[in-house]
């Protein structure tokens, strides 16, 4: 269940030929009339074409309608003909729909530095117009036509006991260092809210979810994740039940992609605690999960809590580092920064089998983050490494 089932909205996904043969590749989600949205885009200065529209877009009106977006062709590092391409692909949608082009969104993923075959887009955006539909399979064939390097399609949802929904769809495997956000991502929702709950929701599900993933250290060109509300339910959630509804729907999508990253063969949760904020405690985890000999060690079932204190000491200052607690799926292998023994070839034959977590406890602080991460494989680097 995802962005085609709270009432108010449609969705579809189409082959337009941008991949080749049936893959589904253009993919629209259109709110009714009266709908409000709201986005967060990647802070990478190569920020593709159709990152930099919706930004002009959303500063005009809140009024967002609808969301367009293709698979198959990133439009980054385009020039002026992809900044064409983008305006045409949201004049065509808002010709469809019948509304101003300011209300449109634009999405665009895939390879960087190609330029979009136009005419199939713009024919795959008539199609998607003309097979618009609310419900699960819509919502299902959007989430397939958004996917790159994806092997299966994410969504999510929160159906609330008052009888609104929050759903979700998201791609993204690879390229994945949030610095807002990161990927491409729709959520919508039938809950009755106003713009500035709907960006603070929004804000705080992708502060507590896609800011705290980090697949392989590198912020894409083309991130954005868009929230639109249609108002359709008639029920008005308190903001702290619609915060956490956005939330769990964020972090059960960026969750899926941490599962789903490119060549990964584990999921491994940093838990960050003890820090002067929430913002320091991400800055610390994004820093331990950026580090190279982490994640090779993480490969290899590797309790190696020392390479753990070198990325750390990068980032924090030396009375944290020197404090620092640090345990292996709850076995203690540091304390104030020194080594305890424990059994370490029973805990790395424990980490060897699959999915583990990492905590790094640096003071008294109320500041903590989970950040999402993965192993670093020779998988990854021999799919990374092949000319596309």
């Amino acid at each position: 269940m995802s962005v085609a089932v709270p009432k108010g909205f449609k969705a579809a996904g189409v082959a337009a030929g941008i991949k080749g043969g049936d893959a589904l590749d253009v993919a629209l989600v259109v709110a009714d009339a009266g709908s409000i949205g709201g986005a967060v885009f990647t802070v990478n200065s190569a920020a593709a074409a159709p990152v930099r529209l919706s930004r002009k877009h959303l500063a005009m009106t809140k009024a967002i309608r609808a969301i367009v977006l293709n698979s198959g062709g990133a439009n980054a590092a385009t020039g002026a003909k992809g900044d064409a391409a983008a305006a045409a692909m949201a004049e065509r949608v808002a010709n469809a729909i019948e509304c101003d082009v300011s209300q449109i969104l634009v999405c665009s993923t895939g390879t960087i530095g190609s330029q979009l075959p136009l005419d199939e887009v713009l024919a795959g955006i008539d199609a998607a117009a003309a097979a618009l539909s609310p419900g699960p399979e819509a919502s299902a064939r959007l989430a397939e036509a958004i996917m790159t390097t994806d092997s299966v399609p994410k969504q999510a949802s929160h159906v609330s006991p008052n009888g609104w929904i929050v759903g979700g769809t998201v791609k993204g495997a690879g390229m994945i260092r949030p610095d807002m956000a990161t990927m491409l991502a729709v959520i919508t929702t039938d809950a009755a809210v106003s713009p500035e709950l709907l960006d603070a929701a929004l804000l705080f599900g992708v502060d507590t979810s896609f800011h705290e993933l980090n697949v392989d250290g590198c912020p894409s060109t083309n991130d954005t994740v868009a929230l639109l509300a249609s108002a359709a339910s008639g029920f008005e959630p308190d903001a702290a039940e619609f915060a956490a509804a956005v939330k769990s729907v964020c972090r059960d999508l960026a969750e899926q992609i941490a599962a789903d990253a490119e060549g990964a063969s584990r999921v491994v949760v940093i838990h960050v605690t003890g820090t002067e904020s929430d913002v320091q405690a991400r800055h610390f985890g994004r820093a331990i999960a950026d580090s190279a000999l982490v994640r090779s060690a993480f490969y290899g079932g590797d309790p190696n809590w020392g390479r753990i204190i070198g990325a750390l000491g990068v980032v924090a200052p030396a009375d944290m580092v020197g404090h620092a607690d640090i345990d292996f799926d709850g076995v203690a292998v540091a304390r104030n920064g020194l080594r305890v023994e424990c059994d370490e070839d029973a805990l790395a034959a424990k980490l060897a089998a699959g999915d583990f977590s990492v905590n790094v406890r640096v003071g008294e602080g109320p500041g903590e983050a989970h950040i999402l991460t993965t192993d670093l494989t020779p998988e990854y680097v021999r799919f990374n490494g092949e000319r596309s």
